[in-house]
């Protein structure tokens, strides 16, 4: 009775990560970063400027780092995505978790069979 109660509630949790699933919005992978370009300074005996922010997404695309500028407002989207990647694997790597315990709950194993000792076999 104790597996059986023990699928039942892997299977409620499973069907609440299922459901977050359906809930995701755009997904995306990589990286955002903000860049401030500093030029000048003491050692060029000017006075210092500031250029930016200027935001770039890094990427791996077809096995190589692609980089792309963008504005505040398409780094703030992709920002989200960003997130929204990470939480679904996360909730993945749950699911895959649970499946594998729902599969030892749900299902017999193989039975194993006795131990013989040398003394026990006997040659026919």
């Amino acid at each position: 009775m104790r597996h059986k109660k023990t699928a039942e509630g892997i299977r409620r949790r499973y069907r609440r990560l299922a459901s977050r699933l359906a809930a995701t919005g755009p997904i995306i992978q990589g990286t955002v970063t903000r860049r401030v370009i500093t030029k000048g300074g003491e050692e060029a005996g000017e006075r210092e400027r500031r250029y930016g922010p200027y935001y770039q997404w890094t990427f791996k695309r077809e096995g190589k780092t692609t980089t792309v500028n963008l504005t505040a407002k398409q780094a703030r989207f992709i920002q989200r995505a960003i997130e929204n990647n990470r939480k679904l694997e996360d909730t993945l790597a749950e699911m895959r978790r649970l499946s594998r315990q729902l599969c030892e709950a749900s299902a017999e194993g193989v039975k194993r069979r006795p131990r013989t000792t040398p003394d026990q076999t006997t040659l026919s």
